[in-house]
């Protein structure tokens, strides 16, 4: 498995949310799976054997997690250059088309987030932004046409 970069925030989410299943989670399994086989015959428990394929499944979760942490770098912040579009970029960019001005941070895939203005690196928009300049065009393909940015401001 590649590397995949973080932020610091980002890579604390991730092992917060791993700690969370390794001990609520499990222990809520546990008590479920105790009450359904509190219901009697086992061979004949639809309840036990829908919580025993919840727990295979929080174990398969866990392990991808665990495996997620093990190959997760911090991005260090002070080395990024801010004279074009990179990860951890925040860029300030004009549609052409209709001069709407939006601010998106460039973050890894698995920290996306539109809501708080962080697009994946990978995403249409971000693989069209990244390496562009202050004032540089972006012509980037996303599913409603082909759309022009202008690079308005990029800060770290």
């Amino acid at each position: 498995m590649a590397y995949t970069y973080y932020t610091e925030e980002g890579l604390r989410k991730l092992k917060e949310e791993l700690a969370m299943l390794k001990t609520r989670g499990r222990a809520d399994m546990a008590k479920q799976i105790a009450e359904a086989r509190d219901k009697g015959d086992l061979s004949e428990n639809a309840e036990y054997d829908a919580a025993k394929d919840a727990q295979g499944l929080l174990e398969l979760k866990i392990s991808k997690l665990e495996d997620v942490v093990a190959n997760a770098r911090v991005i260090d912040e002070s080395n990024i250059d801010t004279s074009k579009v990179s990860i951890l970029s925040n860029v300030k960019i004009k549609n052409k088309k209709t001069n709407a001005v939006v601010n998106y941070i460039l973050v890894s895939e698995e920290e996306a987030d539109l809501k708080s203005g962080k697009i994946s690196v990978k995403s249409p928009i971000g693989k069209g932004l990244l390496g562009k300049k202050v004032g540089d065009s972006a012509y980037i393909d996303v599913p409603a046409g082909k759309l022009e940015f202008e690079i308005l401001d990029i800060t770290r």
